[in-house]
């Protein structure tokens, strides 16, 4: 019998978000069901519910950053039990057949891998629901493979953040090998940059913040930062240039890159994290010149996001976050369109009003 499930779902792309029932599937053999302890909030989950990135179907229930504890599992379940803390990022599923599957690099299935939610779901016929359905809800079931073990030593509500946030920043810095003696710089002290800052370095980097504004500018220093450059005050970015070999850029904003690729080293790279809509200028003579690059990522595998954790764990990272209750998510929106947030904020799902 489907789980009977309570959520906050955007209904239009005009509307505020509003409570919202559905149904999840009973677990199928290698299913784990997960009682949603916290969720927290990503920028991609304003973009989605307003239909900024492409058609959203409605109602939406976002969310992609789920922490919680199994309910339940399937017959064929070895990976966990009831009562484990478990976590789920921005996917439940993918082909499992193509070559970045079979790397571990589910992230980059060729078919696309299955979004937490706003995706078609392959098991409507169980669920009743016709796309995945995200963490903005007290339920949710998902195949073990997408499944993470969030360790002991890691808080559930400011681990939650750690599912996206955290693997989209961990997964560039050891694709492009940082540690001791990498020179980081990070663009944007958000959500994403503040993770990008204690990760890095957490790794051996000597990390720069780069700024509109000295605003957060104690606050990078406390999470590891060395150095804070303002990228408005030109006579300090060109005292700058050929400073870094890695530049972790999060702006999800349209905003000038042409003068930071100056700021990197011969082989140096900026690797694009924001999610933004339209095309940011870059010039071929300043890459040409030092052999320079511009490059994206786009989170990190399974087998990656579990390293991820177990990193943080080890070394105390977390996310600085703002627990709120979920009637409280159309205000937090509003927040993060200001940049009125440190850094995170994570929904309490404990705090669901009951069905009626």
């Amino acid at each position: 019998m489907p789980i009977a499930t309570r959520a906050f779902a955007a209904v239009a792309a005009d509307k505020p978000l509003e409570p919202f029932s559905f149904t999840r599937r009973d677990p199928l053999p290698d299913d784990v069901v997960i009682d949603i302890q916290y969720c927290g909030v990503c920028h991609s989950d304003l973009h989605m519910a307003r239909s900024e990135t492409g058609p959203a179907h409605y109602p939406l229930a976002p969310g992609h950053e789920i922490a919680g504890v199994v309910a339940a599992v399937g017959a064929d379940v070895t990976r966990f039990k009831v009562g484990d803390r478990v976590g789920v990022g921005c996917m439940v599923d993918s082909c499992r057949e193509c070559s970045s599957c079979q790397a571990g690099e589910e992230q980059y299935c060729i078919p696309g891998f299955t979004g937490t939610y706003g995706a078609k779901d392959r098991f409507a016929e169980q669920s009743g629901q016709p796309i995945t359905q995200g963490g903005y809800s007290d339920h949710i079931t998902v195949d073990q493979h997408f499944v993470l073990s969030i360790p002991d030593a890691l808080p559930l509500d400011a681990a939650a953040p750690l599912l996206c946030a955290g693997i989209t920043t961990w997964s560039p810095l050891k694709e492009w090998n940082v540690g001791p003696g990498s020179r980081v710089a990070v663009i944007g002290l958000g959500g994403l940059g503040h993770m990008a800052v204690k990760l890095a370095h957490a790794l051996g980097a000597e990390v720069t913040v780069l700024s509109t504004s000295d605003r957060k500018k104690a606050d990078a220093e406390r999470m590891g930062a060395k150095h804070f450059l303002i990228n408005k005050d030109k006579a300090a970015m060109k005292a700058a240039a050929e400073s870094f070999d890695l530049i972790i850029n999060t702006v999800s904003a349209t905003h000038e890159i042409a003068d930071h690729v100056q700021l990197l080293a011969r082989d140096g790279t900026m690797v694009m994290l924001g999610l933004t809509t339209e095309g940011l200028p870059v010039y071929a003579l300043p890459l040409l010149w030092r052999r320079r690059r511009v490059a994206g990522s786009l989170i990190g595998g399974i087998r990656e996001t579990q390293e991820m954790l177990d990193f943080c764990a080890e070394h105390g990272i977390a996310c600085d976050i703002e627990t709120i209750a979920p009637d409280q998510i159309n205000e937090a929106y509003e927040r993060m369109e200001r940049s009125d947030v440190r850094y995170r904020f994570v929904i309490d799902m404990a705090k669901l009003p009951q069905a009626a």
